[in-house]
């Protein structure tokens, strides 16, 4: 018995941290959306009590770093499964991008070994479980428009954003998360307006919705890493309607309606950045074809 799953990328159309809590975790309230960039993940029934991750990308951790490998165990140890499962990750979403791409195939592999082992479990149940893998994994369980707080595990879900071109770019750099977090001062910072955002998606306003993306980490990122500034800056001198980093970086991607200029912005990064990838919003689940 096998199953395949679609586990798309995501982006921040608004990331707010509010404090750090007791427990050392930030209280953050994010907008999120999925976009047409997505990893294929493809789940084999072993009947071997084992878990297998397999990958043709270098960078895919094949042990209990990974969280897709997490995510069979969390389910096995949890309902006391005896099966085994082999999971092929054929990675499209680049790896450490502020892009969410091993919370998407964490969360790809709960739907899938729900469906595989027939357990029976509600979203939001899946949900909550996502939570005790990654702040992330449980607004990718849902596969739509959400916007999340606490650490990102209440998730709140919105209808799918107006449809536009999304350009994303990666500079070749890695960007620490907990760093980003470290050097974040939150009293000299402009906060996203949250309540704003989501008003925008509700009312399928999209001039709405590009009036208000904002990210705080921001503040960190593009002072610590000026290759992504460069990009962010770059984008907003190619016409682009909005432009954002989405997570703690490095990737910072352009919200645009007309596909002519897309790909005309398209073609300009690709000069100065190897991995740039020009897609669809979706915000809302897709299967694959």
């Amino acid at each position: 018995m096998y199953l395949l799953e679609k586990a798309p990328a995501k982006i921040n159309l608004s990331l707010d941290v509010l404090y750090k809590r007791p427990d050392e975790f930030h209280e953050v309230e994010m907008v999120m959306t999925t976009i047409d960039l997505a990893d294929r993940i493809e789940l084999i029934v072993l009947h071997e009590d084992r878990i297998e991750i397999k990958s043709e990308n270098r960078f895919v951790p094949n042990d209990e770093r990974n969280l897709a490998y997490r995510a069979a165990k969390l389910l096995k140890d949890t309902f006391s499964i005896k099966k085994g499962v082999r999971i092929y990750i054929e990675k499209q979403i680049p790896v450490a991008a502020g892009l969410a791409g091993g919370s998407s195939d964490a969360a790809a592999t709960l739907r899938g070994l729900n469906k595989l082992w027939s357990l029976n479990l509600t979203t939001k149940e899946l949900a909550e479980l996502g939570a005790q893998i990654g702040s992330d994994v449980s607004f990718c369980v849902y596969d739509s428009t959400a916007l999340a707080k606490g650490r990102g595990e209440q998730v709140i879900e919105l209808p799918p954003p107006p449809a536009c071109w999304v350009v994303l770019a990666k500079p070749a750099i890695g960007v620490s998360t907990q760093t980003v977090y470290q050097n974040l001062n939150l009293e000299n910072v402009p906060h996203p307006r949250t309540k704003n955002m989501v008003q925008a998606i509700l009312n399928q306003h999209y001039q709405g919705i590009c009036d208000h993306v904002g990210n705080v980490l921001e503040s960190v990122t593009l002072r610590l890493y000026p290759e992504v500034k460069q990009i962010k800056e770059h984008m907003e001198q190619s016409g682009a309607d909005a432009v954002l980093m989405s997570g703690s970086g490095p990737t910072v991607f352009a919200l645009v309606q007309h596909e002519s200029r897309a790909q005309r912005m398209y073609n300009s990064l690709k000069g100065f950045c190897e991995e740039v990838y020009m897609v669809r919003m979706l915000g809302y689940p897709q299967s694959l074809d």
